[in-house]
Order: structure tokens, then sequence, then C-alpha cells
């Protein structure tokens, strides 16, 4: 390993996070979110599990052709099949990564994997070395590995360096570890392994003990110069390491960890909102950097100090990650220069057309609003940005709603530059409405989940819905943002429905043929 500083981001979001439960994307949300990651400063791109599905292999091979400034990684087991898998997703990426795991803990090996130890070892050697022949840059990892024999875990860290491997991971795959135990195992590993200097060292820690950040800096203060992490800290069970967390304590604490990034983190806050709108998973409001009380002080002692000076209570700046100082700056006077001028501000680059449409709908958020907050007009253009070339579209919404039942809705929608027109009552004003939709776009769909939540405070912010549908083994995740709460129901539903129909399309050619 070259001595260095630089510390490598290695983000899973696309892959380890996709695995958190409903967090499913298609592949044209993949693409928006790998491109970010790519602006973002992100070194590794994982990008999906090629061997897993048909659309992880094309997901893969897409964002492969696209992101040329990041390594884009794609994961396989220990298998031929699954190598070639990968190998085939990474045809077309400027600077491909395979990386091949296997499980090395006597509990996996003995009741997940039912081989030995030395049929384990085997393994390793097999396919870091098939890999290896496939591809010039090659990760390797030893799932489980904080519960692994550390004899044994040095073994094959050694064989795998050996057959290839410039890359060795030491995944906390089930967030058992804490912070002094885990800086022990990678000493352990730098004091041990005589190869050990023709690899990097990576850390992949789990939070179901909620330290999977505390581990990974504990990693790298041991000799990893790699972290594997995630957007919000997205993942299976209780998540991954947060990107935004492990950067902002290199960086704020640069005295104690006097360690660089390549993460651009201006961008932090944008990209935590992608990702948050895309999969349907919000941001807890105390979440460290990018949670929206990060930078929000109410008690008076520390509004009396942060007037005097911010850092009595601020360790860094809200500009460092991307939030602006000012919430309240746009209002319905402000015109197009500065409508285009905040967006920037925000992190957005869309085009005149996609200008003009937000600009509009700020106009008409402003008309029916006292106060036009950035998290509105972040909302409005990701809304604008989520129903783009939407097949169907909502054109009229009446509900009629109370203490006496039943509810009703009244629909009106485009489809496919059609107006199609339903009523139906239900059990509550957004039961009518969703009937009332799916009576004009039939499905097999179970709504899974319906979140609502307040981008604003007051009682005229707007409503943030998230709709999970599940068809056929196919989960969606769709979104709508509105002053009112039911119109946000019925975009997000639409969207849902909109996604839906664009999975079918894989197996069905005709749109309409969907809907009827």
């Amino acid at each position: 390993m070259t001595n260095t500083n630089q510390i490598k981001i290695f983000d899973t979001t696309l892959r380890d996070g996709e695995q958190s439960p409903g967090a499913s994307m298609n592949i044209e949300e993949k693409l928006k979110i790998a491109t970010a990651l790519e602006a973002l400063g992100v070194d590794i791109i994982e990008a999906g599990f090629p061997a897993a599905s048909k659309g992880d292999l094309e997901a893969v091979t897409e964002i492969s052709k696209v992101i040329k400034n990041s390594k884009i990684c794609g994961l396989s087991r220990a298998s031929k099949f699954d190598i070639d898998a990968a190998n085939s997703a990474l045809k077309y990426a400027a600077q491909p990564r395979i990386h091949t795991f296997i499980s090395t803990s006597e509990l996996h090996m003995t009741h997940k994997l039912e081989l030995t130890s030395e049929q384990v070892y085997e393994k390793v050697i097999d396919s870091v070395t098939y890999a290896r022949n496939l591809c010039d840059d090659i990760e390797w990892s030893c799932e489980d590995g904080t519960r692994t024999d550390r004899d044994f875990m040095c073994r094959t860290v050694e064989a795998a360096i050996k057959s290839g491997a410039s890359t060795i991971n030491i995944p906390d795959t089930v967030g058992y570890s804490v912070p002094e135990e885990f800086s022990e195992i990678i000493t352990h590993l730098m004091n041990t392994v005589p190869n050990i200097d023709k690899a990097t060292i990576s850390t992949h820690c789990h939070n179901d003990l909620g330290v999977a950040v505390a581990n990974s800096l504990a990693g790298v203060a041991a000799g990893a110069r790699q972290i594997e992490c995630t957007i919000n800290g997205l993942g299976e069970r209780a998540g991954n390491a947060a990107l935004e967390e492990v950067v902002m304590a290199i960086r704020t604490r640069n005295d104690l960890m006097p360690y660089t990034t390549n993460i651009k983190t201006e961008l932090l806050n944008k990209t935590s909102k992608l990702v948050s709108a895309v999969t349907g998973f919000p941001v807890q409001y105390n979440k460290a950097i990018v949670g929206k009380n990060a930078f929000a002080h109410e008690a008076g002692i520390h509004q009396d100090g942060m007037l005097k000076n911010s850092k009595t209570y601020e360790i860094m700046t809200p500009e460092s990650v991307g939030v602006s100082e000012s919430n309240l700056v746009m209002g319905k006077h402000s015109g197009r220069h500065a409508f285009k001028q905040k967006l920037i501000e925000l992190g957005y680059d869309i085009g005149d057309n996609a200008i003009e449409e937000s600009f509009n709908n700020f106009k008409s958020l402003a008309d029916k609003k006292k106060n036009v907050y950035d998290e509105d007009i972040i909302a409005i253009v990701d809304d604008q940005v989520i129903r783009v070339n939407d097949f169907i579209s909502l054109k009229d919404l009446s509900v009629v709603a109370g203490t006496k039942g039943p509810q009703t809705a009244e629909v009106t929608l485009i489809i496919d530059e059609n107006e199609h027109h339903a009523k139906s009552t239900g059990d509550g004003p957004v039961d009518a409405i969703f009937n009332a939709l799916m009576s004009l776009v039939p499905h097999k769909g179970k709504l899974q989940l319906y979140q609502v939540h307040a981008v604003t405070e007051g009682t005229d912010a707007q409503a943030e819905v998230s709709v999970r549908l599940a068809e056929n083994g196919k989960t969606v995740v769709g979104q709508g943002a509105d002053t009112d709460t039911l119109v946000a129901s019925a975009k997000a539903y639409i969207n849902a429905l909109n996604k839906l129909i664009v999975k079918r399309e894989k197996t069905t050619p005709s749109k309409m043929s969907n809907i009827s």
C-alpha cells in the first residue's frame, strides 16, 4: 500500500443501499444517482450485483457507459458465473473493478456455505485468479470478517493478494464489532500479512450497534485507506456507514485525522436529498450533517451564542455541506434571474425549459404560501424531475371528505394524451383517490407504504408523499409534492403507476395494453 493519507471513498448506495427493503430503484433512477456520485467526487461506485438479476446486470452496464471519472465496480460471489456476469456488465467501463467475496467466519462457512476452511481457502485463490485474468482491478472481501478467526483471515488475505487482488476489504457484515476491536483487526493484518503492502485495505461497516462510522474511522487510523459507505447510511438492516458522516468527520477533525478525500462536500446535501427522493426513505430530522435540524438552533442560550459567534454551537458551516444559510430568500415578487441563481446555489443544473416550468410552479406556490423556503424550491424541482416523460399525468382532482362518509374522489387523468375520468368512494379521502386511480389504471399492485411528511413548517407547508407498490415481484416507489396533501398523494400514486408501466414494458410492447 502506498504511504499516503488520501482516503478512497467507495460508495455502495446502488448495491448495498438498494438491498434495504423497499429501496429498489429502476435504471433511470440509478443513472441519476451514479451521475450525482460522480459529481460528488466518489472514487469507486459499486453499481450493483450483476449476477443477482437481469435488471442489475443491465443497470451496471448502462452506468458503465456514462460514468468516466469514478471507477465502476460490480459485485460477485466466488464463482465463475458471477465473475463472468460482473465482467460482462463492466465491458464499457472506463475504469472497471470486479469485487468478489466469500464468507470466512466459522459460522458462515459451516452453516451457510457448508464448506471447510480449506475449501474456502481454495475458492479464494481460484476466484481471485479467475477475476484477475479478466480485469486489472480486483477487490476481495472476507464476508463476516470481524467474526473470522484472525489467523485464517491473514492466510486468506495473503492468498488473495498473491492471486491478484489490489484491494482487501474487511467487512463488519453484521455490525458486530466496536472501534477498538476493529482497529486491532486492521493492525493485526498490517503487522502479520507479509504482502499487505501490495494492497489497499478497505473498511465496510454496518450500523447494527450504531458505530459503523466510528469503526470505519478506527480502521483508517489503523492503516485502512478505503472506506465503503452509502449516502444517508442506507443499507441492509440498520444500514451502512454514512458517507457524509465519515467525510465530514475527517474534514472537521483534521487535527486528529490528518487525511483527505476527493469529495466535494458542498454537494452532500443535494446528493442526500436525491437519494431520499428516489428511494422514498426520508432523512431523519436529527441526522448528522444532512438532517433538517443539523444546523437549526431553538434554545435561547444557543441562539444567543450563534448571534455572537456561529462557532459557539456549530463545528462546521452549513455552506460546507451545501446548506444555504438563509431559509427565506424567495417570494412571489422574485424574478426569473433570481430564481435561476437560487437553483444554482442549491446545486441544480437544468435546461432552460425545465427552469421555466420550475419557475412557473414556484410562482404558483408563492401565491399560495406566505413564506417560500429553500426546501420548497427543492421539492418543486425534484417533483418535476420525477415526472419527466410520464405516460400518465394528473389533470384534475376533486375530493369530498368529512365525518359523513363515504368519502368520494373524482379524478381526471391524461393517459397517452387522452383524458380519462373516474369517480370512486373509499374509507377516507386517500383511499377514495387511490380507488379512482385503480379504476382508471387497473393493476394488481399491493400498497406497501404510504408516507407523508411536511417539507417546511406551518399549515401551508408543502407535503411530500411517498408510495410503494409491489406487483408480481416488482417494487416501485412513487413521490409527489404539493401544498394539498391529497394532490401530493395522487401525484405519488400516479408516479408509482408510471414506474410499474415502465417495468411491464420490458415484457409487454404496448403501453395501452398495460392499462386496459
